[in-house]
């Protein structure tokens, strides 16, 4: 499971048991116009779907700036992965989401998303993409053919 954490919403998103999909699950609201969440509530949502998706993983999006530096924002993703880290009994990782709102609107937008569905979504399908992201680099690359040992051939 993957979160692209902000400080209005969080979107969530999960993939299949051996990572091959990956789909946008939820938003989760952190303030609306009648609350605004705790960090307790939130921590407690994110469990909850932790186990309601048997989860083994949770990658969390990390704002880096285009040259890899962190800044203000990727300080504060730092601090709460530090306390979902104490929460949760999964590991919780950071993932660099360099770009993946605007990815995650480019897909939106060429499935047809009007402005409204973009702007409610877009959080859920940045987390896609980062867990996407995360899933790439963690698989095994296959061997290319010029590093291949063909000796038992």
């Amino acid at each position: 499971m993957a979160i692209d954490y902000g400080s209005r919403s969080i979107g969530v998103a999960v993939s299949d048991e051996l990572g091959i999909t990956v789909r946008p699950l939820t938003t989760i609201r952190i303030t609306t116009r009648r609350e605004k969440l705790s960090h307790q509530q939130v921590s407690e949502r994110i469990h909850a779907l932790t186990v309601e998706y048997e989860v083994g993983t949770l990658v969390v999006g990390l704002p880096l700036r285009a040259d890899g530096t962190r800044g203000d924002a990727a300080e504060r993703v730092e601090r709460f992965i530090s306390a979902l880290q104490t929460q949760l009994s999964i590991p919780v990782v950071s993932c660099n989401e360099f770009l993946s709102s605007r990815e995650a609107d480019e897909i939106l937008r060429a499935g047809g998303a009007s402005l409204k569905e973009r702007k409610s979504r877009s959080d859920e399908y940045a987390a896609t993409v980062i867990l996407r992201d995360y899933l790439v680099s963690q698989s095994p690359l296959p061997e290319s053919p010029d590093t291949a040992d063909f000796s038992d051939y």
